[in-house]
Formats: structure tokens, sequence, C-alpha cells
């Protein structure tokens, strides 16, 4: 009873933010066009799905919070990161973003695209992109001649550094406790005896039972991906980081490392079976060919899709909660802060499953990933009744 009202909460939340929403829009359409021009002149409001995939998407910078000084002046918090941009005509240029204000000005011949110089210079929104850098040249003016090439160190790509040196720092420093006697003569201490037991039950509920007696060779890579995905997702959850793992381009990568292990482990009797598929009507076999084929391209495809769908999922809700604390206040102070107990104790709610959530995706990541390479060599004269010999260990 208990779960369903929280369900039924969090789907009247939502009724009510699309609602809003919606008189928001048609408000704006219904407002005539010398008070819209007015409202142009005054300070920006707030903007759900700005905030929302300002979130989500990649960016040159970490941001944590805004306020306001005293004098009207906005200032952010934010670490900003490296800019690293090439061009044919002008070689290499290395710079901080910070240097641009947000898109505010030029620096060395370049410029920060955004949402407001799309609109306000009608610039081809299928050609330039918010936080695109293009070239301009001596009046300011967007070079479309020149191309750049851009390499900076967005916060993803830096947050997944830091992830690989955490995965690096604290896997060499438990295999050095072990080295050294610790955890084998005596009892496991400290992120050993945290992680032992993770480290097992990867070991023996996802490798040994798909994997059979091959596990050994595999479960490196295995244990692998499950920590990176892990601690991706853990870091992601800190305010003003970065969701990696919610970046399409993220899981891309580790389903095509997954997939060349896949397609590197199969034998014969794989592709004997999606060839030409045993014991079955030579008409049915014209119709499962294609399938079978589709399939080996599917597995993938299913483990980017999952990982990317879930995590950003969980994210946007969050968002979409906390926003609903100014969408209220917009309308009404008191409506504000009347809405924000409700507001935080949901978004804590779905923060704790959120955590869940993190190790979840990591364990079904990992999980497919045997399960697809234990299908590949499945049937192999030397793997016979693999998964029998798993269980008996």
């Amino acid at each position: 009873m208990t779960f369903k009202s929280l369900k039924s909460l969090l789907v009247a939340g939502f009724i009510i933010f699309s609602l809003l929403l919606s008189f928001s829009v048609f408000s704006q359409d219904q407002m005539p066009e010398t008070e819209n021009s007015t409202k142009k002149e005054e300070k920006k409001g707030f903007d759900a799905s700005e905030v929302i995939f300002g979130h989500v998407l990649d960016a040159h910078e970490f941001h944590f919070f805004s306020y306001e000084s005293s004098d009207g002046t906005e200032h952010e918090a934010a670490i900003p990161l490296p800019v690293i941009l090439y061009s044919p005509h002008r070689v290499f240029s290395f710079f901080v973003f910070s240097k641009f204000n947000h898109g505010e000005e030029n620096y060395n011949g370049y410029e920060l695209i955004t949402n407001d110089k799309i609109q306000a210079q009608n610039l081809d929104d299928t050609k330039y992109t918010n936080g695109q850098i293009v070239a301009v040249d001596a009046n300011g003016n967007i070079d479309p001649n020149t191309t750049v090439y851009d390499f900076s160190l967005t916060r993803n790509v830096v947050q997944m550094i830091i992830a690989l040196t955490l995965l690096v720092w604290i896997m060499l420093s438990i295999a050095k406790r072990y080295k050294s006697g610790q955890g084998i003569t005596s009892a496991p201490k400290g992120t050993q005896s945290l992680l032992e037991p993770v480290i097992i039950f990867v070991q023996d509920e996802v490798a040994k039972p798909n994997l059979g007696n091959k596990y050994k060779k595999y479960l490196p890579y295995i244990l692998t991906v499950f920590f990176f995905i892990l601690i991706n997702n853990l870091v992601g959850l800190i305010p003003g980081t970065a969701n990696v793992t919610g970046n399409i381009a993220f899981t891309f990568v580790l389903a095509i490392i997954s997939f060349i292990i896949i397609m590197f482990s199969t034998n014969s009797h794989y592709w004997g079976h999606i060839i030409w598929p045993p014991n079955i009507p030579i008409a049915i076999k014209f119709i499962l060919i294609p399938v079978e084929i589709l399939g080996i391209f599917t597995k993938p495809i299913a483990l980017m899709i999952r990982l990317f769908a879930n995590m950003i999922a969980g994210h946007i809700i969050i968002i979409c909660l906390i926003s609903l604390i100014f969408i209220f206040g917009a309308i009404s102070t008191s409506a504000g802060w009347g809405f924000s107990p409700l507001s935080l104790a949901f978004t804590i709610f779905i923060y704790f499953i959120e955590i869940l959530v993190a190790f979840l995706q990591a364990y079904i990541f990992a999980n497919l990933t045997a399960v697809f390479i234990g299908q590949a060599f499945e049937g192999s004269h030397d793997d016979t009744d693999h998964h029998e010999d798993a269980v008996l260990v």
C-alpha cells in the first residue's frame, strides 16, 4: 500500500509538472507583442529544459550552483576545463573555457555558440548547436570557411579519467595488500573487506555460471567493466558532476569492446547455428537465418541502450523534481516554499533508488556480457557441460 501511495504521488506530481509547463507555453503564446517585448528585456526566468539538458549533456566545465550578489550580479561556482582546438589555418589553440565568459565574449579568434545566439542571429540550428565552438573573423562574425576540430577535455572525459584513476588506485592498493599476505594469512581489512565479497559475487554468480571452465580467461574483463561502470555511476550522483554512463557515446564504446570480445570468442559451432540452423525445416531456415544474423548486432545494442536509458532517466527525474520548486515559485513564492518539502522528499527517495540502480546496472551489463560471451563458445567440444562444471565448482 505504501509503494502504491508513493507511486500515485509521483504520477500526480508529474501531471502537475506537465500542466504547469503547458500553461507556461500557452501564456507566452497568448502574450501581446508589446508585453512580450518588455519581458525579453527583463531578466531571464527559470528554464527547466535548459537546466535538465545542461545537467545530462556534456560541457566544458563542472557547474555546481549559481548565486546573485547584493548588486544584482550573477556569479557561478564552476570549474572551467581546458579547451584544445585545432584549425588548419590557426594550428592549435590552448586556453581555459572561462575565457568565453559563458558565450558573451570571443577569445583568440573563437566563439562559443549558445541557444540565445542561435535564436538572436537566426543561425541554422542544423549546422550550429548549443556549446559548439566556431571560428570568427576580425569583426567577430562567424567564419563558415574555417573548420574547427575540438579536442577539449570536457567534463565527461575528465570524469572518466578520474574514475579510471580511482579504479586503478583501488585495485593496485588491494593487490599490494594481498601480495604482502594480508587477506591470505590474516583477515582482510579496509577496502579489502569491502570489495572482496563483491569480487567473489561477480566470480561465482556472473562468470562461473555463464563462462564455465573458461571463466578465468574472461574474469578480468568482467570485473573491470563492472567496477568501471559502478564507479562512474556513483561519481555521477555527486551534484555538479557529469552523468557519464548516461552518455550514449560512452555506452556505445563499452558495447563495441564487448562486441569485439564476443566475436573473438566464437567458434565454428556458433557460426554453424547462425548460418544454417540444424534440425529446422528449410522453409523456416530462410526466415530464421536473417533473424540470427541480426541477433549478432542486437546484443551489443541492447547493452548500449539499457545502460544509457536507465542512467539518464534517473538523473532527469531528479532534476525534474527539483525544478518543480522553481516552477511553483515562479507562480507564487508561497507555492514554491510550500511544495519544497514534498519535492525534496521525492528527490531523496529517487536518489537512494539511483544508488541501487548504480549497482544494478553495473551488474546487468557485466552479467549480459558474460552471457553473450558464453553463448559465443557454447557447444564446443572442449566446453561440453560447462554449466554443470560451474555449478559443481
